[in-house]
């Protein structure tokens, strides 16, 4: 059940909220705070006294006011989900983040300044900017929104397998 970590919080009003482990999302339907809205197919937990679907994504069944979020929080995570795990320079499959103006040089963990690299290409750019290695970005950086994160922490990228249904249908694809 790795894929199964996180699972989708809705308000009442249907508005993405957050992502919770897949315990709190269970306890908290359990509770009769939210319902299941989207379930994996199939599978099911089971307990002594209780059977229900393993939620995917669940909605609060009152109305919670959250703070507005104008900017998507940087982690490393999400900028390799960002850019679908595929390395900047190369396209390859990517494991690493590289810092496009590194931070020996006043770049710093930021959206704009980071991607998805391999590991040669990390390595081979080492402690310079792209230019100056003489490599260039196949995509450029860009800060995605906050519901963006949100689908990213969920999920990860739209061509990530085993992604769940509900973000393709949330981001309108």
């Amino acid at each position: 059940m790795g894929r199964l970590r996180r699972t989708l919080v809705l308000n009442a009003g249907f508005e993405p909220l957050a992502t919770v482990s897949l315990r709190r999302a269970v306890v908290l339907v359990m509770r009769g705070k939210a319902e299941v809205e989207q379930a994996h197919p199939g599978l099911r937990i089971r307990a002594t006294a209780v059977e229900m679907p393993v939620p995917l994504v669940i909605r609060l069944r009152r109305y919670v006011k959250v703070p507005f979020r104008q900017r998507a929080p940087w982690s490393r995570r999400g900028v390799l989900v960002r850019d679908r795990y595929r390395c900047a320079y190369c396209g390859r499959r990517a494991t690493t983040v590289d810092h496009v103006v590194p931070r020996s040089r006043g770049g710093g963990d930021t959206w704009l300044n980071t991607v998805a690299a391999c590991r040669e290409d990390n390595h081979r750019k080492a402690d310079r900017t792209p230019a100056q290695a003489g490599m260039r970005l196949l995509v450029q950086p860009f800060e995605p929104t906050p519901a963006d994160a949100l689908l990213l922490a969920v999920g990860g990228g739209r061509d990530e397998p085993g992604l769940p249904e509900w973000s393709t249908t949330a981001r309108g694809a």
